[in-house]
């Protein structure tokens, strides 16, 4: 792909999937193609060199090698004790888990029935040609491969394969603890560039049901407007492919980016509100939109996007459309990747982070109840290299919008599996100094209504799912069936990534 990423960027990269210390939790930032991922942070390395050492130590204890302990929930729990040794207790968890196998596995078969609902995901298609930028991630990992600074590395291991339908089912619902997730894309003016097209997600949506024997994918339309005939799109996938909901990037073309590329406001009452008056007629009332991800050097580059990255225009939006709900995928947040130390000085200095709080101000200051913040890689980003800057994301997002406007993603395959972020929210907590100065109220537990509601049934409700009936469908269906044998069999979580990290020798 090439996204926001030109190929100096890519000469500094490597794929997350081979990164040489692969825990249960990752020790350094993984990107998408949507920004470059920073240097491992002092911090970082510190922290793997903790879990490092837990792992020599408790390892032979529970008689297992060091990478079949940490694939283990005592391998998780280690990792978390880790990063509190090293960022200060903002993660629940005990020494006991590490220590003791069967404590930490009782732990994680108690929360394994949770409902959650991932508003957030990604694979890619499966015919992408070779000169596609889709095949940007297979391509980077082949040259890597080539260089032999990783003998470990063959050629062979490289395949676009780790980033289509087997890989995700397997991630997504074998190695996570996720009941349902949404298939999400990436549009571009080139139609052979699109991640997926509308058509091939809905067959997706359709064979992983059929497959498991119960609802367990759903899929997102997205829509362009602007381009040629996208009212007449609109139409047809109501028509024909009945989406569950609908994806916007306002930044126009996610895959080949540039200012002259199609870009467009929510608020567009021209060009966009005969879009949304069809998606409310035909009662798909779920409109997702990305915004944010765009730090300074983003918008050095193209100038004429930031003010469509932004979420300047969800007021106007949501208060002229009361009845469709506006989903802000990363909850607008802006300096991702290696801006992410100046969201962190930003929110120390002022208790803000750009564009996140002008979100989370939305409600209050436009009188609208129908705005919504994803955490899809903004959560992961933070959590695993400033969990003070988490807990801050968590707690501005509670604080304005309302924890039942809070809602799961993960940008699932990019991150690998969404087990260790659900784990990292299951666990994490706001400091009380935090609560104190910030006015926000605790998190609580991991089965608590807060993180229940975010995790799950705020979306199970934004989508009018019953969730009592889905568990109870999903109870003992296929994909039920077949992961307590591949448990029991002693698989091992693969704790791949599949995007990028900075590549460092």
């Amino acid at each position: 792909m090439t996204g926001f990423l030109d190929d100096e960027d890519l000469r500094e990269l490597r794929p997350a999937a081979r990164r040489p210390f692969r825990s249960a939790l990752p020790t350094r930032i993984v990107s998408s193609d949507e920004y470059a991922a920073p240097s491992q942070s002092v911090a970082q390395r510190d922290v793997e060199r903790r879990i490092e050492a837990e792992a020599a130590r408790h390892a032979p204890r529970h008689g297992l090698d060091r990478r079949g302990f940490l694939s283990s929930a005592a391998g998780m729990a280690a990792s978390f004790l880790a990063m509190n040794a090293v960022y200060g207790d903002f993660f629940q968890v005990e020494g006991a888990e590490a220590a003791a196998p069967d404590f930490a596995s009782r732990r994680s078969q108690a929360m394994a029935g949770q409902f959650i609902l991932d508003d957030h995901t990604h694979f890619l298609r499966a015919d992408a040609g070779p000169e596609s930028p889709l095949r940007r991630f297979v391509g980077l990992r082949e040259a890597f491969a080539r260089s032999g600074k990783n003998p470990e590395l063959a050629v062979g291991e490289q395949t676009y394969d780790d980033l289509m339908f087997e890989t995700y089912v397997k991630e997504v619902f074998f190695d996570s603890d996720t009941k349902i997730a949404i298939l999400s894309g990436a549009p571009s003016l080139v139609p052979e560039y699109w991640f997926l097209t509308n058509r091939m997600k809905a067959a997706a949506r359709r064979r992983v049901n059929e497959m498991a024997g119960s609802p367990r994918l759903m899929f997102q339309a997205v829509f362009m407007p602007g381009t040629d005939g996208w009212l007449d799109d609109l139409d047809r996938a109501i028509e024909e492919l009945q989406p569950d909901s609908w994806k916007g990037y306002t930044i126009g073309d996610n895959v080949v980016k540039g200012a002259d590329r199609a870009p467009w406001r929510l608020d567009d009452e021209t060009l966009v509100y005969p879009g949304y008056e069809k998606m409310l007629k035909a009662g798909i009332r779920n409109v997702c939109i990305h915004k944010g991800l765009f730090p300074e050097s983003a918008a050095e580059r193209w100038p004429g996007l930031v003010d469509y990255a932004n979420v300047d225009d969800v007021a106007q939006a949501a208060k002229d459309w009361p009845e469709l709900n506006f989903v802000i995928y990363h909850s607008g947040f802006r300096n991702i990747g290696g801006a992410i130390d100046a969201a962190v000085r930003q929110f120390d200095e002022t208790g803000r982070i750009d564009w996140v709080s002008d979100l989370a101000e939305i409600p209050e200051r436009h009188g609208v109840s129908n705005v919504y913040g994803d955490l899809g890689q903004v959560f992961a980003n933070c959590a695993i290299s400033h969990p003070r800057l988490a807990a801050g994301l968590l707690g501005i997002l509670v604080r304005g919008l309302g924890a039942d406007h809070v809602v799961w993603g993960t940008d699932a395959l990019w991150q690998g599996s969404p087990y260790w972020q659900i784990e990292a929210l299951r666990r994490l907590e706001i400091p009380q100094t935090l609560q104190r100065s910030h006015g926000y109220a605790p998190l609580g537990p991991a089965d608590g209504p807060v993180k229940q509601g975010i995790l799950g049934l705020n979306s199970a409700r934004l989508y009018g799912l019953d969730v009592e009936a889905l568990q109870q469908a999903q109870a003992d269906d296929a994909f039920s069936r077949f992961k307590r044998e591949y448990e029991a069999a002693g698989a091992e979580r693969s704790h791949l990534a599949y995007g990028f990290i900075r590549g460092e020798d």
